[in-house]
């Protein structure tokens, strides 16, 4: 890894360019201060203080924390089988594993309602929720081990240690970084999930929020428990940068791939396919369930699915253009620069993500109208509300795939005559382009499956998959929703099977 420069200077083309996207992100952490600031200070603390707040207070926090740690453990485990243990069908696997990220949270809840209706609690909305945020975490250990030599532990080996002290000792230190940044992806994920939590019955903060608007408009409390997500993640966020810390270099990259016995294959092969069958596979095949009913078939309105499936590939698409537009400037100057208040800046960025769909469908709601009323109610602020909602997905991806191009190509170009902006346009911007185009790929995936957001910002008349299987789903169209979410798998996998594929081969073609 590259070390950023404490030094140098950051250019001011940079700094005005990260401000800027800071700015734009902000917004929503605006809008919930400014809220907040209207209440006085006794009736926050009262409504801080109310046992029902404390309640679901720890019960987001628990959650998160849980999910966090299972996805940690899981997905480490699962990516050092998958780059260790020698399969037949080993990048087939790595993208089984991926698939997950197809299915959105609400529509992994739905399909286990219809097997089991009377699920509902914490441990199933941990258990549920694990399994579809564990790639989060796989998937970037995965391609940090494929760049990690196997020699160490094989040393450590030599030395007495078992296999599992050999990994923690030589090689969690290298892929720690990695490991701690999907950990924080699905920390912010479980923070601010509703769909969830809401269809089983386990009340969290985003669940208060949601009942604060519904019940009574009550824009002040919500706005306050809104700002008390902001500071669990503003916690969160300042541990995930002291606890990464630095990538212990490995010189070698070939990763040496162990032939196991049919016993401890077929083991791992459980674990490793565990988060797909709760995930994905017992989901699906609810959906199917319902899709084979005589009433889904004949009632089906091709034309409207047709329509939500097009929407929603196009929002996805644009959304992940302004999420990494926003997110470039701010990777790069967090990359090569480690001044203190670039760290803060980089903070600022991944905070939204801790927000719910709703806070920042209300905030932007709020924005468009006294700022650019013709933009009220189009297609413009709802896909940036998607990039503010997941700019972060692209920002931690940015900033290692510019951390990993060596400052002295760049310097080579600025002494043949090149401007500090050209240079890193044509010589840092290629070379980090696949993992932008990874960062895009998570943007476009969960915009597939953001509801709350485009329930409030979707132009009239306009729906997407999701908004069209929850309308479904919370009027009791289980039947008429199952073929929007059967789609909306399947247009969500397209990009989760590239996302495994790039992950799979980026390190092994360098």
């Amino acid at each position: 890894m590259i070390i950023a420069s404490a030094q140098r200077t950051p250019p001011r083309w940079l700094v005005a360019s990260s401000l800027a996207s800071v700015a734009a992100v902000s917004i929503p952490l605006v809008y919930v201060l400014w809220r907040a600031a209207e209440v006085p200070v006794p009736d926050i603390l009262t409504v801080l203080s109310r046992p029902r707040v404390r309640e679901i207070a720890l019960n987001t926090l628990g959650l998160s924390v849980a999910v966090s740690l299972t996805t940690v453990v899981l997905g480490v485990v699962i990516a050092a089988l998958l780059t260790r243990i020698r399969y037949r069908w080993g990048n087939s696997l790595l993208l089984i594993s991926a698939l997950p990220l197809a299915v959105p949270s609400y529509l992994a809840s739905y399909g286990w309602l219809v097997i089991m209706p009377g699920l509902n609690g914490f441990v199933p909305s941990w258990l549920i929720l694990s399994a579809v945020t564990v790639p989060y975490v796989t998937l970037p250990v995965a391609a940090a081990l494929r760049g990690t030599s196997a020699e160490g532990e094989a040393v450590a080996r030599t030395l007495g240690l078992g296999p599992l002290r050999a990994f923690t000792q030589v090689t969690w230190p290298q892929v720690r970084p990695a490991a701690i940044a999907g950990a924080l992806l699905v920390f912010l994920y479980s923070l601010s999930d509703f769909g969830l939590v809401s269809m089983l019955r386990f009340e969290t903060l985003t669940w208060g929020i949601q009942q604060s608007f519904a019940a009574s408009f009550d824009r002040s409390q919500a706005a306050i428990l809104a700002l008390l997500l902001v500071v669990i993640a503003l916690v969160v966020v300042a541990g995930e940068r002291s606890a990464r810390g630095q990538v212990i270099p490995s010189r070698a990259t070939l990763v040496s791939r162990e032939s196991v016995g049919p016993l401890a294959r077929s083991s791992s092969l459980a674990i490793v396919f565990l988060a797909p069958v709760v995930g994905v596979v017992i989901p699906l095949t609810g959906l199917g369930i319902r899709l084979v009913e005589a009433e889904t078939l004949r009632e089906m309105d091709i034309s409207r699915l047709a329509l939500a499936s097009a929407t929603t590939i196009m929002v996805s698409a644009l959304a992940a253009l302004v999420a990494l537009l926003l997110a470039l400037p701010l990777a790069a100057l967090a990359a090569r620069y480690s001044r203190r208040w670039v760290g803060w800046l980089e903070t600022l960025g991944y905070l939204p993500h801790a927000l719910p769909g709703i806070v920042i469908g209300l905030s932007l709601v709020f924005f468009s109208l006294a700022v650019v009323p013709p933009l009220y109610q189009t297609t413009a602020v709802l896909v940036f509300a998607y990039a503010v909602l997941f700019m972060p997905k692209a920002l931690g991806t940015a900033r290692a795939s510019i951390e990993g191009v060596s400052p002295a190509l760049v310097n080579v170009a600025r002494t043949l005559g090149a401007s500090p902006f050209s240079a890193w346009a044509r010589v840092t911007l290629p070379l980090a382009l696949p993992g932008l185009g990874i960062g895009a790929l998570l943007v476009a995936i969960a915009t597939m499956k953001e509801l709350p957001a485009t329930l409030l910002l979707r132009p009239t008349g306009v729906n997407t998959l999701a908004t069209e299987l929850w309308s479904r789903t919370s009027a009791g169209e289980f039947a008429g929703a199952a073929p929007y979410a059967a789609i909306l798998v399947l247009v969500a996998a397209i990009p989760a099977m590239i996302l495994s594929g790039v992950r799979a081969t980026a390190k092994e073609e360098l």
